[in-house]
């Protein structure tokens, strides 16, 4: 489905659940296009983003498929969702990169990196790929810290301007959808997913039975990416502040943080493949299935090489580990601004928008001030 197309037939959905709102009590999508008498494209972008895509309006829908009406909102509003990733990107030039396949595309970069990271060792000294110890035998931290912190600011800058992108597509650009105590609800609201709950059952994934494991699984996914974060950034702070490098005791602060944060990612990541590989296909756009995976699938491999890293670091296969996380690692962050990561931001983004309307009782998105 071009883009068009898929803004078409979100359009008419929105027009057709405006006349109905059997669903308003079901998530934030659903009072957030009650306020519009028309739907732009900036609006169908921020309702698609908004949107959780927790199932429950398909379900509920008595003019789903085989109604003659066809009303899948779930699945439009994914095609929509995934289509706004590639119109925002930047820089322009890069946007085909969210036609490709994703998953492979993760992979031969990982595979890349580690085997550049393995290759700058050997040239070096062979014997180091296979042996125990300091991370730092195997490159100099200064050439470690000085590649990540080049794709980190070059994956900062392209999200930032991404985010911009959307933020003007949508027309959100009043100050008033920027004001504290609506960024304060998007945030209550995105930290505890508020949305992702079907109205309060559960979502729905691969039957009519609504369930919770979706929104664990992406607490655990995201708790731990954050605690994985924290624990970069401490040792980072130990290490120039401090004069402390690792290695770390299990009772210091990075592995205090990165241990539970590594198995959070591991084994949430693992729970969202489990649970994609068996949802329902009439509420997915199966074109977007390898961005989505790639994502998935980058993210439980960031967190399972670093908690074998941390248990085999003084075995010969350290250098293998190490050479393949930070390729993990690496491809992770200079993907971000190209696949399904940006979805965290454009949410957080129309969940600050839809907090500026329900205290403004009015759009504030384009073509409705």
């Amino acid at each position: 489905m071009q883009e068009t197309d898929a803004l078409t037939e979100a359009e008419r959905l929105m027009t057709v659940c405006n006349s109905c709102r059997y669903c308003e009590g079901l998530c934030a999508v659903f009072p957030a296009m009650e306020l519009r008498r028309s739907f732009e494209k900036g609006d169908l972008n921020y309702l698609a983003n908004l949107c959780h895509n927790c199932g429950a309006c398909y379900t509920d829908c008595q003019f789903s498929p085989p109604h003659e009406f066809k009303v899948n909102v779930p699945r439009t509003l994914a095609k929509v969702r995934a289509q706004s990733f590639k119109s925002y990107a930047w820089p322009k030039a890069f946007r085909p990169l969210f036609e490709r396949n994703g998953l492979v595309i993760a992979m031969l970069s990982a595979l890349g990196f580690a085997g550049f990271i393995a290759g700058f060792a050997l040239a070096h000294d062979p014997e180091i790929l296979f042996q125990g110890g300091s991370f730092y035998r195997l490159m100099p931290h200064n050439i470690m810290a000085t590649l990540f912190m080049a794709v980190s600011l070059y994956a900062l800058l392209a999200l930032v301007m991404g985010f911009i992108n959307f933020w003007r597509d949508t027309g959100a650009s009043d100050i008033r959808s920027g004001a504290g105590i609506s960024i304060w609800q998007a945030v209550k609201d995105a930290a505890s997913l508020r949305y992702l709950d079907g109205g309060g059952v559960g979502c729905y994934n691969e039957d009519e039975y609504p369930t919770d494991r979706r929104r664990l699984f992406h607490h655990l996914t995201f708790y731990g990416f954050m605690l994985c974060f924290a624990s970069t950034i401490s040792g980072t702070v130990l290490h120039y502040l401090f004069d402390q490098p690792a290695p770390y005791s299990y009772f210091e602060l990075p592995k205090l943080l990165g241990i539970p944060g590594g198995i959070g990612l591991t084994v949430g990541a693992a729970g969202l493949l489990w649970l994609k590989f068996r949802r329902d296909e009439v509420m997915m756009d199966m074109k977007s299935l390898g961005m989505d995976v790639a994502f998935i699938a980058s993210l439980g491999l960031t967190g399972l090489s670093g908690l074998l890293l941390m248990l085999l670091r003084e075995t010969p296969a350290m250098g293998i580990l190490l050479s393949l996380h930070l390729g993990v690692v690496f491809a992770l962050f200079l993907s971000m601004p190209y696949g399904k990561f940006v979805h965290g931001l454009y949410r957080f983004g129309a969940l600050v928008i839809y907090a500026a309307e329900r205290k403004l009782d009015r759009p504030v998105t384009h073509g409705h001030e």
